[in-house]
């Protein structure tokens, strides 16, 4: 019984498992917040492209 407390083969599944979870909530967080300020920024990169003259 005690050989089966003292096993720690999944330990190694179990931190895996987390550090995994914790990228992909950190992925999410960021692209939210770059996708928060996506309508800003191409309002701005139209704004600078419509006042561009073409040609001479």
């Amino acid at each position: 019984m005690f050989g089966l407390l003292a096993d720690e083969d999944g330990a190694v599944t179990v931190d895996w498992i987390v550090l995994t979870a914790a990228i992909v909530m950190l992925g999410m967080a960021s692209m939210f917040i770059v996708a928060g300020n996506i309508p800003g920024l191409s309002s701005k990169v139209s704004s600078v492209v419509a006042n561009q003259s073409v040609g001479s």
